[in-house]
Protein backbone atom coordinates (compact mmCIF):
# COMPACT_ATOMS: atom_id res chain seq x y z
CA UNK A 1 0.00 0.00 0.00
CA UNK A 2 3.23 2.24 -0.08
CA UNK A 3 3.05 2.69 -4.29
CA UNK A 4 2.48 6.96 -3.71
CA UNK A 5 4.70 8.14 -6.17
CA UNK A 6 3.40 11.48 -8.44
CA UNK A 7 0.65 10.50 -10.89
CA UNK A 8 1.85 6.92 -11.06
CA UNK A 9 -1.30 5.67 -8.83
CA UNK A 10 -3.36 5.10 -11.38
CA UNK A 11 -0.92 3.55 -13.77
CA UNK A 12 -2.28 0.13 -14.79
CA UNK A 13 0.21 -2.81 -13.37
CA UNK A 14 -1.58 -5.78 -14.94
CA UNK A 15 -5.04 -7.10 -17.76
CA UNK A 16 -6.09 -10.03 -17.02
CA UNK A 17 -6.24 -12.57 -19.99
CA UNK A 18 -9.53 -12.55 -21.97
CA UNK A 19 -10.68 -9.80 -19.85
CA UNK A 20 -12.94 -6.82 -21.63
CA UNK A 21 -9.55 -4.62 -20.73
CA UNK A 22 -7.53 -6.93 -22.73
CA UNK A 23 -10.32 -7.17 -25.67
CA UNK A 24 -9.96 -3.38 -26.24
CA UNK A 25 -5.88 -3.70 -26.02
CA UNK A 26 -5.67 -1.55 -23.15
CA UNK A 27 -1.75 -2.36 -21.82
CA UNK A 28 0.07 -2.54 -18.50
CA UNK A 29 1.61 0.67 -18.52
CA UNK A 30 -1.76 3.02 -19.52
CA UNK A 31 -2.62 5.50 -17.45
CA UNK A 32 -6.50 5.43 -15.82
CA UNK A 33 -7.93 8.91 -16.63
CA UNK A 34 -11.43 8.85 -15.98
CA UNK A 35 -15.00 6.46 -15.58
CA UNK A 36 -17.71 8.80 -17.05
CA UNK A 37 -16.16 11.84 -16.90
CA UNK A 38 -15.38 11.19 -13.23
CA UNK A 39 -11.82 11.34 -12.31
CA UNK A 40 -11.20 8.17 -9.91
CA UNK A 41 -9.41 9.07 -6.59
CA UNK A 42 -9.73 5.41 -5.32
CA UNK A 43 -10.21 1.84 -6.05
CA UNK A 44 -13.54 1.99 -4.30
CA UNK A 45 -14.82 4.91 -6.49
CA UNK A 46 -13.20 2.79 -9.48
CA UNK A 47 -15.44 -0.41 -8.34
CA UNK A 48 -18.50 1.68 -7.82
CA UNK A 49 -17.99 3.28 -11.28
CA UNK A 50 -17.37 0.61 -13.64
CA UNK A 51 -20.00 -1.91 -11.60
CA UNK A 52 -22.80 -0.53 -14.52
CA UNK A 53 -23.56 -2.50 -17.62
CA UNK A 54 -22.45 0.79 -19.69
CA UNK A 55 -19.58 2.75 -19.06
CA UNK A 56 -16.84 5.24 -20.54
CA UNK A 57 -14.20 4.61 -19.55
CA UNK A 58 -10.99 7.40 -20.79
CA UNK A 59 -7.35 6.25 -20.95
CA UNK A 60 -4.18 8.11 -21.80
CA UNK A 61 -2.00 5.46 -23.46
CA UNK A 62 1.95 4.89 -23.40
CA UNK A 63 2.79 7.10 -26.44
CA UNK A 64 0.67 9.60 -24.42
CA UNK A 65 -2.89 9.13 -26.19
CA UNK A 66 -6.38 10.04 -25.13
CA UNK A 67 -8.83 7.12 -25.73
CA UNK A 68 -12.38 7.07 -24.50
CA UNK A 69 -13.93 3.80 -24.63
CA UNK A 70 -17.44 3.19 -25.00
CA UNK A 71 -18.24 -0.33 -22.70
CA UNK A 72 -21.52 -2.46 -22.58
CA UNK A 73 -20.99 -5.45 -20.33
CA UNK A 74 -23.16 -7.57 -17.67
CA UNK A 75 -23.57 -5.61 -14.09
CA UNK A 76 -20.95 -6.18 -11.71
CA UNK A 77 -19.11 -7.98 -14.30
CA UNK A 78 -15.28 -6.51 -14.36
CA UNK A 79 -12.96 -4.90 -16.60
CA UNK A 80 -9.78 -6.80 -15.63
CA UNK A 81 -7.14 -4.50 -14.69
CA UNK A 82 -5.32 -3.67 -11.70
CA UNK A 83 -3.16 -0.70 -10.65
CA UNK A 84 0.62 -0.46 -9.38
CA UNK A 85 -1.19 1.21 -6.35
CA UNK A 86 -4.34 -1.43 -5.44
CA UNK A 87 -5.97 1.52 -3.71
CA UNK A 88 -5.26 4.04 -5.94
CA UNK A 89 -4.37 6.55 -3.18
CA UNK A 90 -2.47 6.61 -0.73
CA UNK A 91 -3.32 4.68 2.60
CA UNK A 92 -4.80 7.40 5.30
CA UNK A 93 -2.65 6.73 8.37
CA UNK A 94 -3.87 7.00 12.28
CA UNK A 95 -3.48 10.51 14.43
CA UNK A 96 -4.63 8.50 17.65
CA UNK A 97 -2.60 7.54 20.25
CA UNK A 98 -4.60 4.89 21.99
CA UNK A 99 -3.66 3.51 25.42
CA UNK A 100 -3.37 -0.21 24.20
CA UNK A 101 -1.68 0.70 20.69
CA UNK A 102 0.25 -2.41 19.83
CA UNK A 103 2.34 -0.40 17.00
CA UNK A 104 3.53 1.93 20.09
CA UNK A 105 4.88 -1.05 21.47
CA UNK A 106 6.98 -1.75 18.59
CA UNK A 107 10.91 -2.16 19.61
CA UNK A 108 13.22 -0.36 17.06
CA UNK A 109 15.07 -1.53 14.09
CA UNK A 110 12.09 -3.61 12.83
CA UNK A 111 10.40 -3.94 9.29
CA UNK A 112 9.67 0.19 8.35
CA UNK A 113 6.38 -1.21 6.95
CA UNK A 114 5.36 -2.34 10.44
CA UNK A 115 5.42 0.73 11.73
CA UNK A 116 2.31 2.31 9.66
CA UNK A 117 -0.97 2.70 11.40
CA UNK A 118 -3.51 2.51 9.08
CA UNK A 119 -6.86 3.88 9.58
CA UNK A 120 -8.85 3.73 6.31
CA UNK A 121 -12.04 2.88 5.42
CA UNK A 122 -11.51 1.78 1.89
CA UNK A 123 -8.59 -1.18 3.80
CA UNK A 124 -11.28 -1.94 6.12
CA UNK A 125 -13.73 -3.16 3.24
CA UNK A 126 -11.23 -4.59 1.43
CA UNK A 127 -9.10 -6.58 3.59
CA UNK A 128 -10.54 -6.75 6.92
CA UNK A 129 -8.70 -3.86 9.19
CA UNK A 130 -10.26 -2.64 12.02
CA UNK A 131 -10.87 1.46 11.90
CA UNK A 132 -12.00 4.10 14.42
CA UNK A 133 -13.94 6.63 12.54
CA UNK A 134 -12.03 9.16 14.11
CA UNK A 135 -9.35 9.64 11.38
CA UNK A 136 -12.55 10.84 8.57
CA UNK A 137 -13.59 13.79 7.33
CA UNK A 138 -17.26 14.17 6.10
CA UNK A 139 -16.53 13.26 2.86
CA UNK A 140 -15.19 10.66 3.65
CA UNK A 141 -18.05 9.46 5.57
CA UNK A 142 -20.54 10.34 2.82
CA UNK A 143 -18.40 8.37 0.52
CA UNK A 144 -18.79 5.33 2.43
CA UNK A 145 -22.41 5.09 2.38
CA UNK A 146 -22.59 6.56 -1.53
CA UNK A 147 -20.00 3.65 -2.67
CA UNK A 148 -21.57 1.30 -0.18
CA UNK A 149 -18.63 0.39 1.37
CA UNK A 150 -19.75 -2.71 3.25
CA UNK A 151 -18.95 -4.51 5.40
CA UNK A 152 -17.02 -2.27 7.55
CA UNK A 153 -14.90 -3.10 10.52
CA UNK A 154 -14.76 -0.82 13.67
CA UNK A 155 -12.47 -0.45 16.42
CA UNK A 156 -14.74 0.75 18.99
CA UNK A 157 -13.68 -0.01 22.79
CA UNK A 158 -16.25 1.97 24.19
CA UNK A 159 -19.50 3.91 23.40
CA UNK A 160 -18.83 6.08 26.14
CA UNK A 161 -17.35 9.31 24.62
CA UNK A 162 -15.77 10.66 27.56
CA UNK A 163 -13.69 7.07 27.98
CA UNK A 164 -13.38 6.29 24.68
CA UNK A 165 -11.53 9.97 24.13
CA UNK A 166 -9.30 8.96 27.12
CA UNK A 167 -8.54 5.69 25.58
CA UNK A 168 -7.62 7.06 21.95
CA UNK A 169 -6.37 10.22 22.58
CA UNK A 170 -8.52 12.03 19.93
CA UNK A 171 -10.82 14.47 20.69
CA UNK A 172 -13.33 13.16 18.06
CA UNK A 173 -13.25 9.99 19.15
CA UNK A 174 -16.21 10.38 21.22
CA UNK A 175 -18.74 10.88 18.02
CA UNK A 176 -18.55 7.11 17.24
CA UNK A 177 -22.07 6.03 18.01
CA UNK A 178 -23.39 9.02 16.18
CA UNK A 179 -21.59 8.32 12.60
CA UNK A 180 -22.25 4.27 13.20
CA UNK A 181 -25.97 5.52 13.66
CA UNK A 182 -25.85 7.03 10.23
CA UNK A 183 -23.83 3.99 8.92
CA UNK A 184 -26.77 2.02 9.95
CA UNK A 185 -29.91 4.24 8.88
CA UNK A 186 -27.97 4.05 5.48
CA UNK A 187 -28.00 0.22 5.56
CA UNK A 188 -24.04 -0.62 5.84
CA UNK A 189 -23.26 -3.84 7.47
CA UNK A 190 -20.85 -2.91 10.56
CA UNK A 191 -18.42 -5.62 12.61
CA UNK A 192 -16.88 -4.25 15.82
CA UNK A 193 -13.98 -4.94 17.67
CA UNK A 194 -13.71 -4.20 21.42
CA UNK A 195 -9.82 -4.30 22.73
CA UNK A 196 -10.68 -4.98 26.61
CA UNK A 197 -8.42 -3.55 29.49
CA UNK A 198 -8.61 -4.73 33.03
CA UNK A 199 -10.51 -1.61 35.00
CA UNK A 200 -10.62 0.81 32.08
CA UNK A 201 -13.49 -0.31 29.60
CA UNK A 202 -14.58 -3.70 31.18
CA UNK A 203 -17.54 -4.18 33.95
CA UNK A 204 -20.32 -1.57 33.68
CA UNK A 205 -18.55 0.05 30.45
CA UNK A 206 -18.75 -3.61 28.53
CA UNK A 207 -22.07 -3.80 29.49
CA UNK A 208 -22.81 -0.03 28.45
CA UNK A 209 -21.06 -0.56 25.44
CA UNK A 210 -22.63 -4.35 24.54
CA UNK A 211 -25.96 -2.88 25.18
CA UNK A 212 -25.29 0.13 23.00
CA UNK A 213 -24.29 -1.45 19.57
CA UNK A 214 -26.67 -4.42 20.10
CA UNK A 215 -28.98 -1.41 19.43
CA UNK A 216 -28.15 -1.01 16.22
CA UNK A 217 -28.29 -4.66 15.11
CA UNK A 218 -28.20 -6.26 12.50
CA UNK A 219 -26.21 -3.34 10.95
CA UNK A 220 -23.80 -3.79 13.69
CA UNK A 221 -23.64 -7.56 13.00
CA UNK A 222 -21.49 -9.06 15.76
CA UNK A 223 -18.59 -7.74 18.17
CA UNK A 224 -15.16 -9.32 19.35
CA UNK A 225 -13.63 -8.53 22.79
CA UNK A 226 -10.06 -9.34 22.72
CA UNK A 227 -7.91 -9.02 25.65
CA UNK A 228 -5.29 -6.30 25.46
CA UNK A 229 -1.95 -7.36 24.59
CA UNK A 230 1.12 -6.08 26.35
CA UNK A 231 4.32 -5.96 25.13
CA UNK A 232 7.63 -5.34 27.18
CA UNK A 233 8.38 -2.59 25.11
CA UNK A 234 5.90 0.33 27.07
CA UNK A 235 8.19 2.73 27.77
CA UNK A 236 6.63 6.27 28.48
CA UNK A 237 2.99 4.27 27.53
CA UNK A 238 0.23 4.51 30.16
CA UNK A 239 0.19 1.61 32.66
CA UNK A 240 -1.82 -0.95 32.07
CA UNK A 241 -3.01 -4.15 33.29
CA UNK A 242 -3.38 -7.80 32.20
CA UNK A 243 -5.65 -10.52 32.24
CA UNK A 244 -5.58 -12.77 35.24
CA UNK A 245 -7.86 -15.90 35.51
CA UNK A 246 -10.26 -14.03 38.26
CA UNK A 247 -10.75 -11.05 35.58
CA UNK A 248 -11.35 -12.83 32.80
CA UNK A 249 -14.01 -15.11 34.22
CA UNK A 250 -15.06 -11.77 35.39
CA UNK A 251 -15.67 -10.72 31.61
CA UNK A 252 -16.55 -14.30 30.59
CA UNK A 253 -19.50 -14.09 32.81
CA UNK A 254 -20.42 -10.98 32.00
CA UNK A 255 -20.31 -11.09 27.90
CA UNK A 256 -21.98 -14.80 28.42
CA UNK A 257 -25.12 -13.19 30.29
CA UNK A 258 -25.82 -10.69 27.33
CA UNK A 259 -25.02 -13.25 25.22
CA UNK A 260 -28.39 -14.91 26.20
CA UNK A 261 -30.15 -11.58 26.20
CA UNK A 262 -29.48 -10.82 22.72
CA UNK A 263 -29.83 -14.46 21.76
CA UNK A 264 -33.41 -14.51 22.83
CA UNK A 265 -34.21 -10.95 21.03
CA UNK A 266 -32.26 -11.07 18.03
CA UNK A 267 -31.75 -15.30 17.72
CA UNK A 268 -28.04 -14.04 17.89
CA UNK A 269 -25.58 -13.67 20.62
CA UNK A 270 -24.11 -11.15 19.06
CA UNK A 271 -20.89 -10.77 21.22
CA UNK A 272 -18.13 -12.87 21.22
CA UNK A 273 -15.01 -13.50 23.61
CA UNK A 274 -11.74 -14.09 21.87
CA UNK A 275 -10.32 -18.05 22.40
CA UNK A 276 -7.14 -16.27 24.38
CA UNK A 277 -9.49 -14.90 27.13
CA UNK A 278 -11.22 -18.70 28.22
CA UNK A 279 -7.65 -19.82 28.15
CA UNK A 280 -6.58 -16.99 30.53
CA UNK A 281 -9.94 -18.03 32.33
CA UNK A 282 -8.62 -21.83 32.43
CA UNK A 283 -12.35 -22.68 30.70
CA UNK A 284 -13.74 -24.91 28.20
CA UNK A 285 -14.04 -22.53 24.92
CA UNK A 286 -17.69 -22.63 23.75
CA UNK A 287 -19.46 -25.54 21.61
CA UNK A 288 -18.13 -25.08 17.68
CA UNK A 289 -21.91 -23.93 16.76
CA UNK A 290 -21.95 -21.04 19.71
CA UNK A 291 -19.65 -19.20 17.04
CA UNK A 292 -22.68 -18.59 14.67
CA UNK A 293 -20.29 -19.43 11.44
CA UNK A 294 -17.52 -17.99 13.18
CA UNK A 295 -18.40 -14.13 12.41
CA UNK A 296 -15.19 -12.89 14.31
CA UNK A 297 -12.61 -15.55 13.22
CA UNK A 298 -9.52 -13.30 11.94
CA UNK A 299 -9.80 -11.40 15.56
CA UNK A 300 -9.34 -14.94 17.20
CA UNK A 301 -12.92 -15.95 18.10
CA UNK A 302 -13.35 -19.21 17.67
CA UNK A 303 -10.11 -20.34 15.79
CA UNK A 304 -9.55 -23.27 18.76
CA UNK A 305 -12.46 -24.75 18.21
CA UNK A 306 -12.99 -24.40 14.42
CA UNK A 307 -9.71 -26.04 13.95
CA UNK A 308 -10.24 -28.91 16.27
CA UNK A 309 -13.53 -29.84 14.75
CA UNK A 310 -11.76 -29.57 11.13
CA UNK A 311 -8.86 -31.51 12.50
CA UNK A 312 -11.17 -34.39 13.74
CA UNK A 313 -12.93 -34.32 10.90
CA UNK A 314 -10.33 -34.55 8.42
CA UNK A 315 -8.65 -37.60 10.41
CA UNK A 316 -12.40 -39.64 10.70
CA UNK A 317 -12.08 -39.24 6.78
CA UNK A 318 -9.14 -40.52 6.04
CA UNK A 319 -9.62 -44.15 4.61
CA UNK A 320 -8.44 -47.25 6.68
CA UNK A 321 -5.64 -48.27 3.95
CA UNK A 322 -3.75 -45.02 3.81
CA UNK A 323 -0.27 -45.75 4.62
CA UNK A 324 2.21 -43.13 6.45
CA UNK A 325 6.01 -44.08 6.50
CA UNK A 326 7.77 -44.44 9.94
CA UNK A 327 8.86 -40.28 10.85
CA UNK A 328 9.46 -37.50 13.43
CA UNK A 329 8.32 -34.17 12.88
CA UNK A 330 7.96 -30.90 15.26
CA UNK A 331 5.57 -28.27 15.79
CA UNK A 332 6.01 -24.85 17.43
CA UNK A 333 3.32 -23.02 18.84
CA UNK A 334 2.95 -20.31 21.59
CA UNK A 335 1.96 -20.75 24.96
CA UNK A 336 -1.91 -20.38 24.77
CA UNK A 337 -2.14 -22.83 21.62
CA UNK A 338 0.33 -25.58 23.07
CA UNK A 339 -2.40 -27.40 25.17
CA UNK A 340 -4.62 -27.58 22.34
CA UNK A 341 -2.18 -28.19 19.45
CA UNK A 342 -0.65 -31.31 22.35
CA UNK A 343 -4.23 -32.53 21.68
CA UNK A 344 -4.37 -32.45 18.03
CA UNK A 345 -0.80 -34.49 17.92
CA UNK A 346 -2.15 -36.88 20.00
CA UNK A 347 -5.11 -37.69 17.87
CA UNK A 348 -2.63 -38.00 14.57
CA UNK A 349 -0.54 -40.12 16.78
CA UNK A 350 -3.31 -42.47 17.58
CA UNK A 351 -4.44 -42.96 14.44
CA UNK A 352 -1.20 -42.91 13.24
CA UNK A 353 1.50 -44.77 15.29
CA UNK A 354 4.35 -44.42 13.33
CA UNK A 355 4.42 -40.89 13.38
CA UNK A 356 6.17 -39.32 16.36
CA UNK A 357 5.63 -35.44 16.49
CA UNK A 358 7.24 -33.09 19.24
CA UNK A 359 5.44 -30.14 20.37
CA UNK A 360 7.31 -27.29 21.41
CA UNK A 361 5.89 -24.04 23.61
CA UNK A 362 8.22 -20.94 22.35
CA UNK A 363 8.22 -18.56 25.44
CA UNK A 364 7.95 -15.09 23.58
CA UNK A 365 11.12 -13.84 24.82
CA UNK A 366 11.38 -10.80 21.78
CA UNK A 367 7.78 -9.53 22.69
CA UNK A 368 7.79 -10.42 26.62
CA UNK A 369 6.30 -13.53 27.85
CA UNK A 370 2.66 -11.59 28.19
CA UNK A 371 2.29 -12.44 24.71
CA UNK A 372 1.10 -15.75 23.82
CA UNK A 373 -0.47 -15.72 20.54
CA UNK A 374 1.02 -17.76 17.82
CA UNK A 375 1.02 -15.13 15.43
CA UNK A 376 3.54 -12.98 17.37
CA UNK A 377 6.35 -14.96 17.28
CA UNK A 378 9.52 -14.22 15.60
CA UNK A 379 12.13 -16.47 13.75
CA UNK A 380 14.73 -15.54 16.77
CA UNK A 381 12.78 -17.05 19.29
CA UNK A 382 12.40 -19.78 17.14
CA UNK A 383 16.11 -20.24 16.86
CA UNK A 384 16.82 -19.80 20.05
CA UNK A 385 14.14 -22.22 21.69
CA UNK A 386 14.61 -25.17 18.92
CA UNK A 387 18.36 -25.16 17.85
CA UNK A 388 19.19 -27.43 20.21
CA UNK A 389 16.24 -29.82 20.96
CA UNK A 390 14.54 -33.16 18.54
CA UNK A 391 13.00 -31.38 15.35
CA UNK A 392 12.77 -34.53 13.46
CA UNK A 393 13.14 -34.47 9.62
CA UNK A 394 9.95 -31.23 9.42
CA UNK A 395 9.09 -28.42 11.54
CA UNK A 396 5.87 -26.99 11.45
CA UNK A 397 4.77 -23.51 12.19
CA UNK A 398 1.24 -21.52 11.84
CA UNK A 399 1.33 -19.37 8.62
CA UNK A 400 0.18 -16.40 10.74
CA UNK A 401 4.05 -16.29 11.61
CA UNK A 402 4.39 -13.99 8.49
CA UNK A 403 3.66 -11.65 6.43
CA UNK A 404 0.50 -11.98 4.37
CA UNK A 405 1.53 -11.94 1.37
CA UNK A 406 5.92 -12.80 1.80
CA UNK A 407 7.35 -15.85 3.77
CA UNK A 408 9.08 -13.55 6.02
CA UNK A 409 8.73 -13.09 9.87
CA UNK A 410 7.98 -9.69 12.05
CA UNK A 411 11.82 -9.39 12.68
CA UNK A 412 13.02 -9.81 9.29
CA UNK A 413 14.30 -13.11 8.74
CA UNK A 414 12.34 -15.45 5.55
CA UNK A 415 11.28 -18.83 5.92
CA UNK A 416 14.77 -19.59 3.70
CA UNK A 417 16.68 -18.36 5.93
CA UNK A 418 15.27 -20.02 9.09
CA UNK A 419 15.43 -23.47 7.25
CA UNK A 420 19.36 -23.08 7.57
CA UNK A 421 19.95 -21.51 10.52
CA UNK A 422 17.89 -24.58 12.13
CA UNK A 423 18.97 -27.24 9.49
CA UNK A 424 15.34 -28.39 8.90
CA UNK A 425 12.56 -28.36 6.26
CA UNK A 426 10.04 -25.87 7.98
CA UNK A 427 6.71 -25.66 6.54
CA UNK A 428 4.33 -23.50 7.37
CA UNK A 429 0.41 -24.37 7.66
CA UNK A 430 -2.83 -22.30 7.54
CA UNK A 431 -5.16 -22.02 10.03
CA UNK A 432 -7.43 -24.88 8.99
CA UNK A 433 -7.31 -28.54 9.90
CA UNK A 434 -7.21 -29.75 6.17
CA UNK A 435 -4.00 -28.12 5.33
CA UNK A 436 -2.94 -29.22 9.10
CA UNK A 437 -3.66 -32.49 8.50
CA UNK A 438 -2.10 -32.92 5.26
CA UNK A 439 0.80 -31.38 5.28
CA UNK A 440 1.74 -33.79 8.42
CA UNK A 441 0.94 -36.76 6.54
CA UNK A 442 2.04 -35.69 3.23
Amino acid sequence: MEVNVKNSNNIISRVYPGSIAEELDIEIGDILISVNGEKVKDIIQYRFLTDDDYIELEIETKNGERVVYEIEKEFDEELGIEFTNPIIDKAKSCRNKCMFCFIDQLPKGMRETLYFKDDDSRLSFLQGNFITLTNMSEQDINDIIRYRISPINISVHTTNPELRQKMITNRFAGKVYGIMERLADAGITMNCQIVLCPGVNDGKELERTINDLSALYPNVNSVAIVPVGITKHREHLPHLEIFNKDTANEAIDLVEGLQKKCFDKFGSRFAFMSDELYIIAERELPDYDSYEGFLQFEDGVGMIRKLGEEIKYELKNIPEEFDVREKTVSIATGSSAYEFICEMAELVMSRFPQIKINVYKIRNEFWGETITVSGLITAQDLIKQLSDVEKGETLYITRSMMKADEEIFLDDVTLEELEKILGVEVVASENNGKDFVEKILK
